[in-house]
């Protein structure tokens, strides 16, 4: 009988994870001040290509490279010199998904990084996803 609370917790858990995840950013986990290649995977769902992708950047992330592609195009937003948002041109049809990857630096600080990611479609609507990062305090050896 003491198991129903915990198994409704991963029945919820699980329910968080399904509604949340459509647009996801791994690695899940990263330590604090690490630098990081982030791999932003976006699936176009319903019946409606995927034309663009657009990612804002969380505060104390910086941004040194962007990977190119060979069939799609990429746009950095600066705040001064900080890249804050980065936007891709895209062709990704249904049943199918895009992978876009980038290196950062963590911030020194924090629990974790909140992304928030944008998906444009052909008819010209678009989603809203917020996939996260947990960081962790690094560990000197």
């Amino acid at each position: 009988m003491g198991h129903r609370p915990v198994v409704a917790a991963v029945f919820i858990t699980a329910a968080i994870a399904v509604l949340s995840g459509h647009a996801s950013i791994g690695p899940a986990e990263s330590k604090l001040g690490a630098s990081e290649r982030y791999t932003l995977r976006v699936p176009t769902e319903g019946d409606v290509a995927t034309v663009g992708v657009d990612l804002a950047v969380p505060d104390g992330v910086t941004v040194s490279y962007v990977q190119a592609s060979g069939g799609w195009t990429s746009e950095l937003r600066r705040d001064g010199t900080r890249i804050v948002g980065i936007s891709w041109k895209v062709q990704i049809p249904p049943a199918h998904f895009g992978e876009f990857a980038f290196n950062a630096r963590n911030p020194k600080d924090g629990t974790a990084l909140i992304w928030k990611v944008t998906q444009r479609f052909a008819d010209g609507s678009t989603s809203e996803w917020t996939p996260s990062t947990k960081l962790v305090a690094a560990t000197w050896e």
